[in-house]
């Protein structure tokens, strides 16, 4: 306690902020790297004229409420007023597109991950580049907001995603991490910087239709880990802690999205590590020995937030519609009278899983919220599909819902270990769909027919990730022994081997998927 209270005292601390998707999270750590309080903020996306975004009140009032927790958090444990940290940083839901003018206003909505507008803008792009363009990528959306002629298109200064605005907010500061900036645009991990030639290719783009600006003039300038971002201006602390009581001149790190937060948080940084960070969403990021051989829609190549390159496969849906089904039960259980406090439940929900049949007894489910580009579906539409004959019990209905909320990840992974030969030492597990011991590690270990990690260290996930890389600032060493040497040489792995009948039960499982997919597609019309 009297080492917490003074590093907190003598701002020794750092911290973390990041916006996932449904829940704004911040972490403070001591000097030792270790998490010491921690706020949150609760919020959710909305569809508005048929973009999912949330707006920039919410932005500012969520950021505002979980530092404000956090702040409480410290004084209830330690008994003082946090008045000065000795670094931040700032991570968000990754990509998107948020276009701003002269004045720092925004033009559009926030246009957040999950939409998929913009097939035209990326095709077209990754055929330009000979590089896989998402469609979440910013780049993606500029360009399809290029095509389709929108006004707000010749008033941008500014295009950055929800980690750059928010920094950006605190410190005035147009800065992106590099692991964030690759997938805004292409990077060259040599240069650690956008690629020049597909720079010079999109610039004839702008040019084409009289735009007055260059790519990299709107494009926040690139930082690699450890780098000063800014630091926190008067207006930043004032709007971070509404109590006034924040000092200004804080340092803050490079703002990183939560693909390379979770590789931080899970110790993955290093070749031949990989990492799966699954939730609202699901992407697994695989740190790459070698370029791979060719160009696959299904793996953006991203970075790491130290420039490494990284194979990433990114799926849309994952738990969401697991959670529509906790809550039917939840439905059910209170009819009876029964109250079943949530993680009692989701615990309960999950276990049942490990009683399914193998394959998950013949049953179909997509827990598809929003389209999934993976595989091709433009609009989400959660269905459950089960032949007359299959075993419809509550274990095949878990162990099949989290078979699928793996099955589009599934996909682009088995191109990277069976086509691309790519191996993997083990694949560190974070989030919601862990969060029950061993079930979610155990079926992930069948997906990925990998051994797979879970350490003691990584609870807090993406916030304490972006933390660690708060604290990382001006370290002498490289992120990979900073890591190693400071913040896991002394936490526990708990590891899983792939069960040769759990991966056999996954693969067939996976036939009726891939064959479902067109009654999926097809669902779109209702």
């Amino acid at each position: 306690m009297d080492h917490i209270v003074s590093d907190i005292i003598n701002a020794k601390t750092a911290l973390g902020i990041e916006f996932g998707s449904t829940r704004i999270k911040a972490v403070l750590i001591d000097s030792k790297n270790k998490t010491i309080a921690v706020g949150g903020h609760t919020w959710e996306n909305k569809l508005q004229n048929g973009i999912w975004t949330y707006s920039k009140e919410d932005i500012i009032k969520g950021l505002q409420s979980c530092y404000s927790s956090l702040k409480e958090d410290v004084f209830n444990k330690y008994g003082e007023v946090l008045k000065k940290v000795g670094a931040i940083g700032i991570s968000a839901m990754m990509h998107g597109y948020i276009a701003l003018d002269e004045s720092g206003e925004w033009l559009t909505p926030f246009r957040t991950w999950r939409n998929n507008i913009t097939l035209d803008a990326s095709q077209r792009l990754t055929k330009l580049f000979d590089f896989n363009i998402p469609q979440r990528w910013s780049i993606a959306h500029l360009y399809q907001a290029i095509l389709n002629k929108e006004e707000h298109i010749s008033k941008i200064k500014r295009v950055t995603t929800l980690a750059g605005y928010v920094h950006s907010l605190l410190t005035g500061e147009n800065v992106l991490g590099v692991g964030e900036a690759s997938g805004m645009f292409p990077i060259d991990s040599k240069s650690l910087d956008y690629d020049t030639n597909m720079v010079e290719k999109f610039d004839d783009i702008l040019k084409e239709n009289g735009l007055p600006y260059t790519l990299k003039e709107i494009f926040p300038r690139v930082l690699n880990a450890g780098q000063n971002a800014g630091c926190l201006t008067p207006e930043g602390a004032a709007l971070l802690d509404t109590s006034k009581t924040l000092t200004s001149s804080i340092p803050l790190c490079p703002p990183e999205g939560d693909a390379g937060t979770g590789m931080v948080a899970t110790n993955s940084v290093l070749k031949r590590t990989g990492n799966v960070s699954a939730g609202t969403s699901v992407f697994a990021m695989v740190v790459l020995e070698k370029s791979l051989s060719g160009v696959y829609p299904e793996i953006d190549i991203v970075t790491t937030p130290d420039g490494n390159p990284v194979a990433m496969v990114h799926a849309n849906n994952c738990t969401s519609d697991i959670n529509e089904w906790a809550k039917l039960f939840n439905d059910v259980l209170k009819e009876f009278g029964t109250q079943v406090d949530p993680d009692t439940l989701y615990t309960t929900l999950y276990r049942s899983a490990l009683y399914g049949e193998k394959d998950g007894g013949g049953l179909l489910p997509f827990g598809y919220l929003s389209g999934e580009n993976i595989t091709s579906v433009n609009t989400g539409r959660p269905m459950l599909i089960r032949k007359e004959n299959s075993s419809f019990t509550l274990s095949n209905l878990m162990r099949a819902n989290m078979y699928s909320a793996l099955g589009a990840l599934k996909i682009g992974l088995d191109i990277l270990f069976e086509k691309e030969k790519v191996s993997l030492d083990i694949l560190n597990c974070h989030g919601g769909f862990f969060k029950t011991d061993e079930v979610g590690q155990k079926i992930m270990a069948a997906a990925a027919n990998v051994k797979t990690g879970v350490n003691s260290e990584a609870s807090e996930g993406g916030a304490w990730g972006i933390a660690l890389l708060a604290a990382y600032l001006n370290e002498e060493e490289s992120l990979p022994e900073f890591l190693q040497n400071k913040v896991f040489c002394d936490c526990e792995i708990k590891e899983i081997i792939p069960d040769k009948e759990d991966v056999r039960g996954f693969e067939k499982f996976m036939e009726s998927y891939r064959a479902g997919l067109d009654a999926e597609r097809a669902a779109a019309i209702i």
